[in-house]
């Protein structure tokens, strides 16, 4: 049976750009990994991941910039 988990451990991270240095609600992001996009709370680097089709993450993105 094929796997349905995405390696994520050559994943290179970024947090938010509207992160603040006072520690608040924070997400990261994997941009280096072909046509997915992981995203992560920064707060715990190690829990749990989310992972989207990379076209999916630009339209949410898209879709946050319009509002």
């Amino acid at each position: 049976m094929a796997s349905t988990e995405a390696d994520l451990s050559t994943a290179q991270w970024r947090k938010s750009s509207y992160s603040n240095g006072s520690g608040g609600d924070c997400v990261e992001v994997a941009q280096n990994l072909p046509g997915i996009t992981p995203v992560r709370d920064s707060k715990n680097p190690q829990g749990p991941k989310l992972v989207f089709r990379a076209r999916a993450w630009a339209a949410f993105i898209e879709g946050v910039k319009a509002r």
